[in-house]
């Protein structure tokens, strides 16, 4: 892919090592910042400034802030031999007054050269009093006058990492702008006229020269366009994958309903009016000539599964097989547990491929799978390994997709012909942010709980009140109730989080004995499907102390209480995920929130909306609202795109119109040929949108 990457971009996307000044240590830290190429630089925008442009006298100079001095150097006073935790100063003086110059574990020679005796310099940094008199520690900047332009001015402020000072990395990110090249204009001329904003190439330069406050803002000219490039790219991505994804011919799947008939005449309930109307949705769909893409937000408990069935049933009725792939081997176990009762009642063989079957058992269900003989394949990621063939496989189901990205999606669509996909997602995404990840898929929303579910009873617990709530938990235990008590994940430490999940393991285990089990991110997945196989069970232990492992999907029918402890650590849809875990079996369930007092008005707010509602759209929408696109979801567990330059809420007009460029850019220019697609090669090379050029690369 590099070698068919515009030679114009080759300078930015050079290791951050071709950076003056950037060696291989300094790279590993900026890479944590920033990333590890000179183009991430240019993506790290500043969150501040400091204004470098006051330059009083030394008796005029106010403490408390920043000012530039012009000043004579007087005199050194070192710190005595052999002691150095006494500072090295420097006296500097003009005519109305004197200053000096802090230094801790300095070089002395390094000062002497920097500061000779006699000679003028401009300083910069912020004035302090000490014992009535002035003083500077470590000034930010030592010039002699005729380098006075290197200070001179409003200095932008960059987010940072511990062992990196911010004179290297602006000085990096000044080299990186520097390197910016004059590309081709991609944005349409009119528009970009209407709107005000700058060319690309200044646009990057403007953002990371701010002159006041005000540009800093993410509404400046210069930001927004940048914002808009970077979303225009994630849509025009989505566009085209989603125009290879239709080109490649479908097949209609419409089934004469026989099979699906007997499902519904065992299923126990009726289906709720959300579920028929999202069935006659994908019905349509896979009935016509087109390929199915379709997105199935669902929120906890709104019976997706059966959708998914009935969906499945559709294809398998025209001759054709089904497939659904779940995230975890423990999820994909618990899928065909719950659809073999109902497929053996349509009649119908429904087979578990499950990493740990291994020899002559595996060989035998992967021939019959080939064979035809199995019409619903479960499974894991395993399915779309190169030793599974399907005889015909019509429609691939693939749960909790923001655990896969798009190209293992169209990898398990690739065993069959013209097969059909149905994604499905229990995290409820605000609109804005499912058009980033999902804008390629049409969607459809189950918005209707089954009838019978009961509300769970949401609380908000202070931590002082931990051992209240222990023996609440206690009384809970031998009244026969089974309880998920939740430790924080702090994502950058699975050791902090073990210890703290260990901790309130053993701490449980004394007043509760042998009825707590834990699972952890760091145990081996034999060992957690045993714990979480031993909880489920009737006779098993009653409480699990667990991180959030469980969180996507484990169903155990009789577990009525869900604790949380740090819940204002959680994202909301990861605490709504785990609130959907309890109550499922007809039993009401208690969700008991633990806080560390005291709350954020934010942290406040955030847990008083869980405390309120159970309508997980709303609570994606309230999250998002609260806490901005970076942080909803966590977007590391959530694969949701990063935005470096776009945030979401402030520019959410300007997705909504990149939208409308893509889908405008695509129907008129699919294989981006014309001079302004060719420009927007560039583009999707810049923000790194590999999937979209494979797609124009492959054709």
């Amino acid at each position: 892919m590099t070698s068919l990457r515009p030679t114009a971009l080759n300078q930015l996307f050079a290791p951050i090592t071709t950076v003056p000044g950037i060696g291989s240590r300094l790279a590993k830290l900026v890479a944590r910042v920033a990333g590890e190429r000179v183009v991430n630089l240019l993506w790290h925008l500043p969150t501040g400034l400091i204004d470098r442009r006051y330059t009083p006298k030394i008796g005029d100079a106010p403490p408390g802030r920043i000012c530039t001095l012009t000043v004579e150097v007087l005199a050194h006073s070192p710190p005595p031999p052999r002691n150095r935790r006494v500072p090295y100063r420097v006296t500097c003086g003009d005519a109305t007054g004197r200053i000096t110059l802090v230094f801790f574990h300095a070089k002395d020679d390094y000062l002497e050269r920097m500061l000779p005796v006699g000679e003028t310099r401009l300083i910069s940094g912020k004035i302090e009093l000490f014992d009535g008199r002035r003083q500077m520690t470590h000034p930010d900047h030592i010039v002699p006058p005729d380098q006075a332009h290197q200070i001179m001015r409003v200095e932008p402020v960059y987010p940072m990492t511990e062992g990196l000072s911010p004179k290297v990395l602006d000085k990096a990110v000044t080299a990186a702008v520097a390197k910016t090249p004059d590309l081709a204009e991609w944005l349409d001329p009119a528009y970009l006229a209407r709107q005000g904003w700058p060319t690309w190439q200044s646009a990057v330069r403007a953002v990371h020269a701010p002159k006041s406050e005000a540009d800093i803002s993410p509404l400046t000219p210069a930001r927004a366009r940048l914002a808009y490039d970077e979303l225009l790219s994630n849509q025009l991505a989505l566009a085209l994958t989603r125009l290879k994804a239709r080109k490649r011919r479908g097949r209609s799947f419409a089934g004469d309903g026989h099979l699906r008939a007997k499902v519904l005449a065992a299923l126990p309930y009726k289906l709720t009016g959300a579920q028929q109307r999202v069935l006659d949705e994908i019905g349509a769909d896979m009935a016509s000539d087109d390929r199915m893409l379709r997105l199935l937000q669902g929120d906890v408990g709104s019976g997706k599964t059966v959708v998914a069935l009935l969906a499945m049933l559709a294809a398998v009725e025209s001759g054709a097989q089904a497939a659904l792939m779940a995230p975890t081997e423990i999820l994909a176990q618990q899928h065909a547990e719950t659809l073999r009762p109902l497929t053996a009642a349509a009649g119908i063989r429904l087979e578990l491929i499950s990493g740990r079957l291994k020899g002559a058992a595996r060989e035998g269900l992967l021939a019959d799978v080939a064979s035809g003989q199995v019409q619903i394949a479960v499974g894991t990621h395993a399915l779309f390994q190169k030793d599974i063939e399907f005889a015909d496989l019509g429609l691939a189901v693939i749960d909790e997709q923001h655990r896969f990205g798009v190209h293992q999606r169209l990898e398990l669509a690739a065993k069959g012909r013209g097969t059909d996909v149905l994604v499905m997602t229990a995290t409820p995404i605000p609109r804005t942010l499912a058009l980033t990840a999902y804008g390629d898929m049409d969607v459809s929303r189950l918005d209707e709980k089954p009838p019978g579910r009961k509300p769970v009873d949401t609380r908000l617990v202070s931590l002082d009140r931990l051992d209240e709530t222990v023996a609440a938990i206690q009384r809970a235990v031998s009244s026969g109730a089974k309880i998920y008590w939740v430790c924080p994940l702090i994502e950058e430490s699975e050791l902090i989080d073990l210890a703290a999940a260990e901790e309130r393991f053993h701490h449980l285990q004394q007043t509760l004995g042998e009825s707590v089990i834990l699972v952890h991110g760091r145990m081996k997945a034999a060992e957690k499907d045993a714990a979480m196989a031993a909880f489920q069970s009737p006779g098993g232990p009653s409480v699990l102390v667990a991180t959030t492992v469980i969180e996507v999907g484990v169903d155990v029918p009789d577990a009525t209480i869900m604790l949380v402890e740090h819940a204002e650590r959680f994202g909301l849809a990861q605490l709504h995920q785990l609130r959907g875990r309890v109550g499922r079996g007809g039993k009401a369930g208690t969700c008991l929130l633990l806080y560390a007092p005291p709350l954020t008005e934010t942290a406040k707010a955030r847990l008083s909306i869980m405390r309120d509602t159970e309508d997980g759209f709303l609570i994606a929408e309230e999250d998002l609202r609260l806490r901005g696109s970076g942080e909803v979801l966590g977007t590391r567990q959530s694969g949701l795109p990063m935005f470096r330059l776009a945030d979401i809420m402030v520019h959410a007009e300007l997705l909504a119109t990149a939208r409308d460029d893509a889908r405008l850019i695509v129907n008129r220019d699919p294989d981006l040929a014309t001079p302004r697609g060719q420009a927007l090669r560039t583009l999707l090379y810049l923000f790194e949108q590999d999937d979209a050029i494979r797609t124009l690369r492959s054709g």
